[in-house]
């Protein structure tokens, strides 16, 4: 026997060609859908971009504001209060007061709500233009007036010799100290409190929505 007898592992080679040329297939294939992916992935963004640069996609309409801003519903945006002594008397037109008078010091202590009922509002109320909004608020109110019946008390009571107490002079005091506690909240400027302290809850609800620029009335 020959000792040149050649030795070849042919076989072998031709399959590990074949498991390589496979792999580079599928590494050739991925790439392909991952530059497929990436491009079209590339075009959406610079879509979004363009839009979100040119304001396209900013979509609040009046009736979505409105909504919004009803909810809040009755705004309470004040409390005005005030403690205060208030008087009240029955005079007998023939007789000393000493003899038939009635009189009543009542020790007040009251609080008054102002602020905007917001369920008033309108779509005619709403303008808007991409991202500024204009909004015509409705006029502020006071809400409640009462008195704190723990806190309000009976000062003193003088009655007359020939006369009793008038059961009714008591609550008629109490309406004449709810009169003076709403009219005292009026002169100090509670309306024009509630409004200003409304319009800030508006506005930050409003920029929260994604509006650059508000404007209330």
């Amino acid at each position: 026997m020959s000792s040149d007898a050649p030795i070849t592992p042919a076989a072998p080679q031709r399959k590990i060609s074949g498991l390589a040329g496979a792999a580079l297939g599928i590494l050739a294939t991925l790439a392909v859908v991952a530059l497929g992916v990436w491009l079209v992935a590339g075009v959406h963004l610079l879509d979004l971009f363009r839009f979100m640069r040119n304001g396209t996609t900013f979509r609040i309409d009046q009736r979505t504001v409105v909504r919004q801003i009803q909810q809040l519903q009755r705004l309470e945006t004040v409390r005005y209060s005030m403690d205060k002594i208030i008087s009240g008397e029955h005079d007998n037109p023939y007789l000393p007061q000493f003899l038939a008078g009635d009189k009543l010091l009542l020790v007040v202590h009251g609080e008054v709500v102002g602020g905007i009922d917001l369920s008033k509002l309108q779509t005619t109320d709403v303008a808007i233009h991409n991202r500024d909004i204009t909004v015509h608020l409705p006029p502020a109110e006071i809400f409640s007036t009462r008195l704190d019946n723990e806190k309000t008390k009976v000062f003193s009571r003088d009655t007359g010799l020939f006369t009793s107490p008038d059961p009714n002079l008591e609550s008629q005091v109490r309406v004449e100290a709810e009169r003076e506690l709403q009219q005292a909240s009026l002169q100090d400027g509670i309306l024009k409190t509630a409004d200003q302290n409304a319009q800030t809850t508006i506005t930050s609800l409003l920029k929260g929505l994604g509006f650059t620029s508000v404007t209330l009335d």
